[in-house]
């Protein structure tokens, strides 16, 4: 059945009060989803697993919206002792209700005056309405068989027009668009880029706890924070004067400011039935740079050029995440604190989300128990050609219990960052035995290389997780760091691992071998499987440890391969 608006009033105005109709997807604890209004997600937050979106980024700028709600409904908190009282109280969201309820103009999806997130009577100078590809971003450009909406939307439900409406202010693409009429910005019918949203900016990160209750009161950082700004007058978009055509370039005040910022200019077309047309244009620019005190969902990183562009340092802008590396091998750019990441008295090259600190703040004080699990979720866009395109979506978790962020008990973070670097120091090892039955049966080296690399950390990536998930189930963090260092040798060295395995399927070739000659010496050596086996075991025993006797090879205790590796003769 086609939705329709509701009328809300003897003239038959059409309205979509996102405050009491269903369009935020949900997923409850039972397994089964649906969608919610505003007011129904706050009040079965408790009950809820977590926000569902379209696509995750959608997700992360839902969780934001819903944050600033609460920030603002709540006025706060203002310190941890008044978070902690929120977070014992099972109606702690009880005065949302109201709030919204003073705020419902605000939240009308078609309002004539005060539309939700969106500017009344935006149009060109042609009075051009254009296709609703321009916001929904699971469309891709060129791109028409990897998505059901084939070639393009012609329609949307309210309810789906709105989540893609918060999604664009969040991660709308850069380019040239079309003018608007009263943007002083217009050249010729056309702004030129400013610029992705402002999530699009972001390596996103945020904490969820195991119901949509907790993730929201995990995130909702309270205003003492060291390290976050927030001014007294924060406030979302909605307690704003209604924003025009054009943008003004202004400092954000806090995270209210920052999770509803109006990056774009849009207005919905819509019939009786649904949504039928957009127009889109810029709104408020904000550049990213040195927003770490403003920002707490992103890490960020120390950028040299802009140091040396703006003759000062630090200079920070957030780090974006790899849509080639899973957020378990970064690790350490969560857990991490400054102190560790600073090389005597330089800035520190990568702040941890500033999210995180707070949650570490949390279990330092004692607010919540060592062992309290959560996930660090990470969500975030790569865009391509100028950012005219989103060309990947990074959607990835780390389960961890809080006693990783610990500010004062750091053996936990340190175990788990290193137990990382075991999992680099076996993968290479491998990548170096790869490349060297390669040699020894004299065909290229990349490609098995990069194959076996990639198998490696695909093989340890689940017990990875976990073993981390598991970390704070004992006293000593030593212990079972050496657990893994076992672990990690019986399924990449050990007797039938990942090791053996190449070796197998290496061949006569590389069992028989030929004369090498060293890269760094004057000799020549027969090189074949054998040797290299002996050095990849070497390789794995200095670095790990000794294994398990049952699982070593016999050539475990080899003599370590030298330094130079080897090459064939030209």
């Amino acid at each position: 059945m086609p939705e329709t608006g509701q009328n809300s009033s003897s003239e038959g105005v059409l309205s979509f009060d996102l405050t009491t109709r269903p369009w935020i997807p949900v997923l409850r604890q039972d397994g089964s989803q649906g969608e919610l209004s505003l007011r129904e997600v706050f009040e079965q937050a408790h009950d809820l697993r977590r926000i569902v979106g379209d696509l995750p980024t959608q997700e992360f700028a839902l969780v934001r919206l819903l944050l600033a709600v609460a920030h603002d409904a709540l006025d706060g908190p203002q310190d941890t002792d008044a978070w902690a009282d929120l977070w014992a109280d099972e109606n702690c969201f009880t005065p949302v209700g109201a709030y919204l309820d003073a705020h419902r103009e605000r939240f009308d999806l078609l309002g004539a005056d005060t539309p939700f997130f969106q500017t009344a009577g935006l149009r060109t100078a042609q009075d051009e309405v254009f296709s609703l590809n321009r916001i929904v971003a699971d469309v891709p450009n060129g791109e028409p068989f990897f998505t059901a909406r084939m070639p393009t939307v012609e329609r949307l439900t309210f309810a789906e027009a709105a989540r893609w409406v918060v999604h664009a202010h969040a991660y709308d693409t850069s380019g040239i668009k079309t003018g608007v009429e009263g943007d002083e910005r217009v050249k010729g019918g056309k702004v030129y880029p400013l610029g992705v949203g402002w999530a699009g900016n972001l390596g996103g990160v945020f904490v969820e706890g195991r119901t949509l209750r907790e993730t929201l009161l995990l995130n909702l950082v309270a205003a003492d924070t060291s390290n976050l700004e927030i001014d007294e007058a924060d406030a979302p978009a909605w307690r704003r004067e209604p924003c025009g055509p054009g943008g003004a370039e202004r400092a954000p005040t806090g995270v209210r400011d920052l999770y509803t910022w109006q990056t774009r200019r849009l207005r919905l077309h819509f019939d009786e039935t649904g949504v039928h047309g957009v127009v889109l244009g810029y709104g408020d620019p904000l550049t990213a740079r040195d927003r770490q005190h403003r920002e707490p969902m992103t890490a960020w990183r120390r950028s040299k050029p802009q140091e040396k562009k703006l003759r000062r340092s630090p200079v920070y802008l957030p780090r974006e995440h790899a849509p080639e590396r899973s957020a378990w091998r970064g690790i350490g750019a969560l857990v991490a604190t400054e102190a560790e990441k600073t090389q005597g008295p330089e800035p520190a090259d990568y702040l941890r989300p500033g999210i995180l600190e707070w949650v570490a703040r949390l279990v330092t004080e004692g607010e919540l128990e060592r062992g309290f699990l959560v996930r660090a979720r990470i969500i975030g866009a790569r865009y391509g050609t100028q950012q005219s395109v989103i060309d990947e979506i990074v959607d990835d978790h780390v389960a961890m219990a809080v006693v990783l962020l610990h500010q004062q008990d750091r053996r936990y973070a340190e175990q788990a960052v290193a137990a990382v670097g075991d999992a680099d120091l076996a993968v290479n090892a491998l990548g170096d035995l790869a490349t060297n039955l390669a040699r020894a049966a004299g065909t290229e080296a990349d490609g098995p290389r990069s194959s076996a690399r990639d198998l490696a950390y695909g093989l340890l990536e689940a017990p990875y997780r976990t073993w981390l998930a598991h970390l704070a189930d004992t006293d000593d963090p030593y212990v079972q760091r050496t657990v893994w260092q076992q672990q990690v040798y019986r399924m990449v060295g050990g007797l039938g691992g990942l090791g053996d395995r190449l070796m197998a399927a290496a061949g006569d070739a590389a069992w028989q071998g030929r004369i090498v000659q060293l890269k760094h010496g004057t000799g020549t050596e027969w090189f074949n499987s054998a040797l290299a086996g002996k050095w990849f075991r070497a390789a794995l025993h200095k670095g790990l440890g000794r294994p398990d006797s049952s699982d070593m090879p016999p050539d475990a205790d080899a003599a370590p391969a030298p330094e130079t590796t080897v090459k064939a003769p030209a």
